[in-house]
């Protein structure tokens, strides 16, 4: 849900439908509920629907792990969400100016606001799902979900290049804006699971990967995510996109792509390495 929401988000604003309502929130052009017809008001409307019901999910999730058997580090990422949840609805209601009582509320510091709260709560939620479901221990599931966490880095870093503004493939048309968001925010949420799980791995509890080959892998996929996290932000209209920037970003998702790349290769060449063990017995 709350992907979908960034995708829809990107959308809105790259439409120009985030001040179709007149400039007012929570009313949408005086009405509650405007016309159900693809229109800009209606955009605007949806994205302030499903960004309603998923908040509610977020408080759900925090409660459900306060509820249940979770551990401490589990219940603290969800209960941040939903601490910050009240500053991403103020800062979204600002960008489009509550009623106009809020003159220039659609600025970049507010866009780029916006954007950033919403990155960090979906790497909260994320941190939760990983901290959350983790039924099996240390070890086995931890190898797994590095495994699984740098694939999924690697082919969302090339797929979001692809619809990169930095890399004039296609058109950076609303559509394939939102395409971006999504393939870097999987990407995004890859390597957080390659840095949580290679973070366990640095003190020997991984099975299969000693704690050099871990703490790599976790010094590669940081500086990835590093790269990733400002393309995503450059690939909003935060500062006067001009060739210096078109090159800052180009660089800044070479760097994801190579990091990433770097931190799969990583992990081959230890799965390749031949492993010795002790005979029973003897020395």
């Amino acid at each position: 849900m709350t992907l979908t929401l960034f995708a829809i988000g990107v959308y809105t604003a790259a439409t120009g439908s985030g001040l179709a309502c007149e400039a007012q929130w929570p009313l949408c052009s005086d009405q509650l509920i405007p016309a159900l017809t693809i229109n800009p008001d209606f955009i605007e409307w949806f994205h302030r629907v499903w960004a309603m019901v998923t908040g509610f999910l977020i408080i759900g999730v925090a409660g459900w792990a306060w509820l249940g058997r979770f551990d401490r580090r589990t219940r603290l990422a969800a209960t941040l969400a939903v601490a910050i949840l009240p500053v991403q609805i103020t800062v979204g209601a600002i960008t489009v100016t509550i009623s106009g009582l809020v003159p220039g509320g659609y600025t970049v510091s507010t866009h780029a606001a916006h954007l950033i709260v919403a990155l960090t709560i979906f790497t909260l939620l994320g941190l939760v799902t990983m901290w959350g479901g983790r039924e099996d221990g240390p070890g086995g599931g931890s190898t797994r979900l590095l495994r699984i966490g740098v694939t999924v880095a690697v082919v969302g870093v090339v797929a979001s290049a692809v619809f990169s503004r930095a890399v004039p493939l296609l058109t950076y048309s609303p559509g394939a804006q939102a395409t971006f968001y999504v393939a870097g925010l999987a990407a995004h949420l890859g390597l957080v699971a390659a840095v949580v799980a290679a973070s366990e791995g640095v003190d020997g509890g991984l099975s299969g990967i000693d704690p050099s080959t871990a703490r790599a892998v976790r010094t590669l996929s940081a500086g990835a995510m590093a790269g990733l996290v400002a393309t995503l932000l450059l690939g909003r209209d935060l500062v006067l996109y001009d060739s210096f920037w078109q090159g800052v970003n180009l660089v800044a998702l070479a760097a994801a792509l190579l990091f990433a790349a770097a931190a799969g290769w990583t992990l081959r060449t230890a799965d390749a390495a031949p492993r010795t063990s002790t005979p029973i017995g003897g020395d």
